[in-house]
C-alpha cells in the first residue's frame, strides 16, 4: 500500500511544489485542484466539469486496452463528480513515421479510443497527433474529457460520518492492473512487455451502466461522498476520501466480489481493474443505494464503514492485515526540494534571433506541398474518421472543421474545447514552450468566438531525478505560470506524468493544455472555411520565427536555432480582437496559424472548403516579415486567419486597430487555385492529395479511402 500511495503517480511528490505556482482561482471557478476533476459556472445554474489524464506507460506496452483505459479512467473522473460526460479529446504523441513501432503503437492507441468511447457513447469531438523520434519506446497518451452538471448537485470525494457504510460498486474485482500505478513511475525498459498484467482491461458497456446509476444518485441526499477506483485501486480510494477530513476507514475484503479465485489481501487491495466505483452513503440507506445499482445490473457490495481513528485498517473476514494512518499513508512522503539556487529560466525576447544556414528555395510552391504532407501537419481524418463525435447531438464543430463547439441543450450556450502542445518548443526553451502551450490553446477557443475560462494540464516529463529533466519541468511550469496570468485563465485541474523514458532517453518535455471557453449565443461562432468572394486577412504579426518550425526541421533538415518568444500581452489583444469580431458577426471565420506556418494554413483552408485563394502576394515581399521563406512557413503565436465578407473588411480592419493588433490582407476566396503572389501556384485538388494522404502509411483508419474529405 505505501509502495503505490508512495510512488510518483499517486504522491506527486517531485511536483507539487512546483505546481503550487499556478493559478488556480478566478471568478467562474466552482472547484479548483483536488478534486476529482475541475468545475466551473457556464450560467443556467449549470456547471462545467473538465480533467485531462494521461495513460503513457500502459498505452506503451498494451496500447488497444491501454489507451481504452486511459479513457474509462477519465469519464469515471467526471461521473464521479455527478456530472454528465458529453465530450472526449485526445492529445497523442508517436515516434517518427520511419520506426517500426509507430504503426502498431498508433493504431492500437487509435483503435482504443474508438473502441472505449464509441461503446460507452460519448463523442470524440477533437484532438491533436504529434511525431517526433523522442517518443519512439514512450508514447504519450493525453485524454480530455468534459461533462454538464447542476451546479448544486456537483458531488464530493471527502467522506464523513462515523458509522456511515461505504460500498463498492461495478466490476468485480480481479488481478489486472495490480501495481499499474508503481508501474506508471518507471522507466520503460526493453523488459516492459512482461508487465502487461499492470495493465487494466476495460469493459465500455459496463461503464455506461456505471454511468446512468451514478447519475442517477447524484444529488440524492442518501449520497456524502462518491470515488472512482483508478490509480492505486481500493487502496487509494479509501485513503484519499478519509484523508482530508481526519477521518478513519474500516473495510473487510472478504465482501470484494471478485472475478478470480485464490486472490490475496494485497492483490485485492492493489488491483486496479477497472468501472468500480467507491461510495459512502448515509447510515440506513445501504439499501435504498443498492437498489439502484441493483436496477442497472450491477454488483454493490457493503464493504466497510468510516471511523474517526484516523487510521485505514484493513480486515479480512474480520482479521486484521493492515492498520496503517491515513495522513502517513497519503502525505507522509517527503516532497523532493529543489537545489539550492535553481530558479526558472527568462523568458525569451519576442524575436528570435538565429539565421538559417540555407537560402529559400526556388519552387516555393514544392515546398508548400512538401510541408502539407509532413506527418506533423497533414489532415487527421484518417484517425478523426474512426471516433463518433455526434452521439448525444451536442457536437456543433466537428472535427477538422475547426475548434470544437458544442451545444449545451436547453439553453442558448454554446461550449469550446482547445489543445495545446508546447513540445516542440520545450526541447530548447521549455519555458517558453509552456507558455506557447497555455496560449496556443486559449487561442484556439477564441477562434471559436469563446471567451477561455478554465484550462485543464497534463505534464509529461522524464525523469525527474535527472537534473536536466528537472530544469525542464521547473521551466515549463513557470512559463504556464507566465501564460495563465496574463490571459487570466486558472487551472482547475490535470495530470502529471514523470518517468517517460525508454532505455534510458527521455521523451522531449511535453506540457499539453486544454482550454474551455464559453459563447453567449452558440449561433454566432466561427469555424474553418473560406467562402467565394471573402476577404481573408490575418490577424497578428507577419513576421514569423524559422528555428523549429516543421518547414526548417523536416523539409531543410536544419534543427538548430532559438525560436521566437511570445508576447503576451499581444496575444491576449489577438484573442479579445477575435472574439469580438465573431460575436458581432463580422467574421464566422476563423482559425489559427500553428504548423507548417501561414502558407499552410491557407492551403489547408481553402482544401476543407474546397474554395481557392487568391493572394495578392505583396505581404510576401514585406520587409519587415523577413526574407520570403519565413513569412510563408515559419512558426510564430499570437496569429489567426480570418475571412469576412468583402462589405465587412471596414469593421475588421477597425476592431484590429481598436485592439492595436497588426493585420495584414492576404487575397479574397475564389478559383480553384492555392495563389500567392508569383511565389506560388497550386490546384487545390494537387495540394489536397498531399495533404490527404500524408498518414495513409502510418493509420489503418478507413483504409484511407476517404482522407482526403
Amino acid at each position: 500500500m505505501f509502495g503505490v500511495l508512495w510512488s510518483e503517480h499517486c504522491s506527486y511528490k517531485h511536483s507539487k511544489p512546483l505546481l503550487r505556482r499556478l493559478p488556480t482561482s478566478g471568478e467562474f471557478v466552482l472547484q479548483g485542484p483536488g478534486e476529482n476533476a475541475g468545475a466551473v459556472d457556464i450560467g443556467n445554474g449549470l456547471a462545467a466539469v473538465m480533467k485531462m489524464e494521461s495513460h503513457n506507460h500502459p498505452s506503451a506496452v498494451e496500447p488497444l486496452q491501454g489507451a481504452a483505459t486511459g479513457v474509462g479512467g477519465i469519464l469515471r473522473d467526471i461521473f464521479t463528480m455527478g456530472a454528465r460526460p458529453i465530450a472526449l479529446m485526445d492529445a497523442l504523441c508517436f515516434g517518427s513515421g520511419d520506426h517500426p513501432r509507430t504503426e502498431h503503437l498508433l493504431n492500437g492507441v487509435v483503435d482504443g479510443i474508438a473502441f472505449y468511447g464509441n461503446c460507452v457513447g460519448v463523442p470524440t469531438v477533437g484532438g491533436s497527433v504529434a511525431f517526433d523520434a523522442s517518443y519512439n519506446g514512450n508514447p504519450l497518451v493525453n485524454v480530455l474529457c468534459l461533462g454538464i452538471a447542476p451546479r448544486d448537485r456537483i458531488i464530493s470525494s471527502r467522506a464523513s460520518g462515523v458509522g456511515n457504510p461505504v460500498l463498492l460498486v461495478g466490476s468485480e474485482t480481479g488481478r489486472d492492473g495490480i501495481a499499474g500505478a508503481s508501474f506508471a513511475s518507471v522507466e520503460l525498459s526493453a523488459d516492459s512487455e512482461e508487465q502487461r498484467p499492470a495493465v487494466q482491461v476495460g469493459n465500455p458497456f459496463l461503464e455506461k451502466l456505471l454511468i446512468e446509476a451514478c447519475l442517477e444518485l447524484a444529488g440524492d441526499e442518501a449520497i456524502v461522498a462518491m470515488q472512482d477506483l483508478g490509480a492505486a485501486g481500493l487502496t487509494g480510494a479509501a485513503t484519499e476520501m478519509v484523508v482530508h477530513g481526519g477521518w478513519g476507514i474500516d473495510l473487510d475484503i472478504a465482501h470484494v466480489s471478485r472475478r478470480e479465485l485464490g486472490m490475496t489481501p494485497d492483490e485485492v487491495m492493489l488491483s486496479e481493474s477497472q468501472e468500480r466505483m467507491l461510495i459512502v452513503a448515509k447510515r440506513g440507506s445501504e439499501e435504498r443505494v443498492q437498489h439502484v445499482f441493483d436496477h442497472w445490473g450491477l454488483k454493490s457490495d457493503v464493504i466497510g464503514h468510516i471511523t474517526d481513528s484516523g487510521l485505514v485498517r484493513i480486515l479480512d473476514n474480520g482479521a486484521a492485515v493492515a492498520e496503517l494512518p491515513a495522513s502517513f499513508l497519503s502525505g507522509g512522503v517527503e516532497e523532493f526540494a529543489a537545489p539550492d539556487g535553481m530558479t526558472p529560466s527568462p523568458m525569451p525576447s519576442p524575436r528570435g534571433s538565429s539565421e538559417p544556414p540555407f537560402s529559400p528555395p526556388d519552387d516555393l510552391g514544392a515546398a508548400l506541398l512538401r510541408v502539407l504532407a509532413l506527418p506533423n501537419v497533414c489532415s487527421r481524418r484518417v484517425i478523426i474518421e474512426q471516433y463518433d463525435h455526434m452521439v448525444q447531438t451536442n457536437t456543433v464543430v466537428a472535427p477538422g472543421e475547426g475548434t470544437a463547439v458544442l451545444r449545451v441543450k436547453g439553453t442558448s450556450t454554446g461550449l469550446a474545447l482547445g489543445l495545446g502542445d508546447g513540445g516542440a518548443v520545450c526541447a530548447v526553451n521549455p519555458r517558453l514552450g509552456g507558455a506557447l502551450a497555455v496560449a496556443e490553446a486559449c487561442r484556439n477557443v477564441a477562434c471559436a468566438g469563446a471567451r477561455p475560462i478554465a484550462l485543464t494540464d497534463c505534464l509529461n516529463f522524464g525523469d525527474p531525478e535527472r537534473p536536466q529533466v528537472w530544469r525542464t519541468l521547473v521551466d515549463s511550469v513557470e512559463g504556464i505560470r507566465d501564460a495563465c496570468l496574463a490571459l487570466e485563465v486558472p487551472i482547475i485541474s490535470g495530470n502529471v506524468s514523470l518517468y517517460n523514458e525508454s532505455e534510458g532517453e527521455p521523451i522531449r518535455p511535453t506540457p499539453m493544455l486544454g482550454a474551455l471557453g464559453v459563447i453567449e449565443d452558440v449561433q454566432r461562432h466561427a469555424r474553418a472555411s473560406i467562402h467565394e468572394g471573402q476577404s481573408i486577412w490575418l490577424l497578428g504579426p507577419l513576421a514569423a520565427s524559422l528555428p523549429r518550425s516543421q518547414y526548417a526541421m523536416h523539409v531543410q533538415g536544419w534543427t538548430g536555432g532559438e525560436p521566437a518568444g511570445i508576447d503576451l500581452d499581444l496575444e491576449r489583444r489577438v484573442q479579445e480582437c477575435i472574439r469580438e469580431l465573431v460575436a458581432a458577426g463580422t467574421v464566422s471565420s476563423a482559425t489559427d496559424v500553428s504548423d507548417g506556418g501561414l502558407a499552410a494554413a491557407l492551403a489547408e483552408l481553402a482544401i476543407v472548403s474546397g474554395v481557392g485563394i487568391k493572394g495578392d502576394g505583396s505581404w510576401t515581399t514585406d520587409p519587415a516579415g523577413g526574407r520570403t521563406d519565413a513569412i510563408l512557413f515559419g512558426e510564430a503565436p499570437s496569429r489567426i486567419i480570418v475571412a469576412a465578407r468583402a462589405d465587412r473588411s471596414a469593421a475588421a480592419e477597425a476592431a484590429a486597430a481598436k485592439w492595436q493588433v497588426p493585420h495584414t490582407h492576404i487575397g479574397v476566396g475564389g478559383s480553384e487555385e492555392i495563389r500567392i503572389g508569383h511565389e506560388i501556384a497550386i490546384p487545390v485538388a494537387t495540394a489536397r492529395q498531399h495533404w490527404a494522404g500524408g498518414l495513409e502509411h502510418l493509420a489503418d483508419g478507413a483504409g484511407g479511402q476517404n482522407a482526403a474529405s
